[in-house]
């Protein structure tokens, strides 16, 4: 990675609403991982952590780069989504201009529109500091989560968020996509894919008998249904087969519901959250790791499985399609594609040879081109080309 063409290096302040705390360590991993990679290319990192009063207070958990936890006051729930920004700038906005004054800050990343994008358009507003926002999901305007009449307050400062940014970053062209449909003039955008470790996730033996993993937050999008059915259908062909779900949320007792009613939950491990080297672990045991959402912008989770040398089974049309290759570095099935996740399962518990030659295609796609290296990388272009 090349430095920044500058007396000094390039001091980049960090705002996030996820970040690895105690008892979530994987929680905004994505953000702390890369971070750690450009601090170790030499860049300055300030890390402001952020999080409305209203939610359990965090406690850092040791993740370097260390982050600085602020809280700020909001209106609880999504009702307050478009106004959060304004609470979170008031609160930021002695801190950052303290730091600006000790070291001197080129660059601020805010991470989501919401609230941290419309705290850093104020901030720049105040300090004339350029900004630019990474936008993780493809909800860029916030209206799938906010309906009505603040839904559309939410796209409007959205937008303005977008219009005023040096650069937006999305992690996959389909993310992109999704904010310019949203825009009415043209954005500025940048793809920088999410990376991986891939001395942290690597290839294992497996199981000795046929184990499905999924890792992802239990929610309705993320397709757990699908599994559970699917592993319910497979268990006469593959008697030992069981499921390993890492993650929590809303729909765990409903997934449990299913699965008694199809007979399959003493197939099924609930682990709830993981450290990192345990969700490492979890990939090097399993078979076929299967995470079928229809809403997702890309998914780090993927990328995790495919640097274990897992096949990955995602769902198309969705921002991973861009990494994955069906059949040769990974799986795609239709979104809802209930029978066609059953028979792609069937296929690759039947074929050793054939998910071996996928996994190592899938290790390959990783090393080659989607390690945290990588990204930092990228982002590193896209900040020296937003100071610049």
């Amino acid at each position: 990675m090349g430095a920044a063409p500058r007396s000094r290096s390039l001091h980049v302040l960090t705002i996030a609403p996820f970040y690895p705390r105690l008892g979530d360590e994987s929680g905004g991993c994505f953000v702390a991982e890369p971070l750690g990679e450009l601090v170790s290319a030499g860049m300055q990192a300030t890390i402001f952590a952020v999080e409305p009063f209203y939610r359990p207070r965090a406690t850092a958990s040791g993740q370097a780069p260390p982050a600085r936890w602020f809280r700020y006051p909001a209106i609880p729930g999504n009702a307050g989504l478009a106004s959060a920004g304004d609470g979170l700038y008031l609160c930021l906005r002695k801190a950052v201009q303290d730091l600006h004054t000790r070291s001197p800050i080129d660059l601020i990343h805010a991470h989501g529109a919401l609230p941290c994008g419309l705290a850093a358009l104020q901030l720049s507003r105040q300090l004339g500091l350029p900004y630019v926002v990474t936008v993780h999901g493809l909800d860029a305007f916030s209206q799938a989560q906010v309906g009505g009449r603040r839904g559309r307050r939410c796209a409007e400062r959205s937008q303005q968020v977008y219009g005023g940014a040096r650069r937006v970053i999305g992690v996959s062209q389909h993310v992109c996509d999704e904010v310019q449909k949203g825009m009415s003039e043209p954005v500025k955008l940048s793809v920088v894919y999410n990376g991986v470790n891939p001395s942290l996730f690597q290839p294992g033996e497996g199981a000795a008998s046929p184990a499905l993993l999924t890792v992802g937050n239990l929610i309705p999008v993320k397709g757990h249904e699908l599994v559970v059915r699917a592993l319910a259908a497979l268990r006469d062909e593959f008697p030992r087969i069981t499921w390993d779900v890492v993650g929590v949320g809303p729909e765990l007792n409903r997934i449990r519901e299913v699965a008694a009613r199809l007979g399959a939950l003493d197939a099924i491990h609930f682990h709830g959250k993981l450290g990192r080297r345990e969700v490492a672990e979890a990939f090097r045991r399993c078979t076929v790791f299967v995470l079928p959402s229809h809403y997702e912008g890309f998914g780090c989770v993927y990328l995790e499985a495919m640097a274990s040398g897992k096949v990955a089974i995602g769902c198309a049309g969705q921002g991973i399609e861009e990494v994955i290759h069906h059949g040769e570095n990974g799986w795609l099935v239709p979104p809802d594609g209930h029978a066609e996740l059953i028979e792609g399962l069937r296929i690759l518990l039947r074929d050793p040879e054939r998910r071996m030659r996928i996994g190592v295609e899938a290790r390959k796609t990783i090393v080659e081109s989607y390690t945290l290296r990588h990204q930092a990388e990228q982002l590193l272009r896209v900040y020296e080309e937003s100071v610049g």
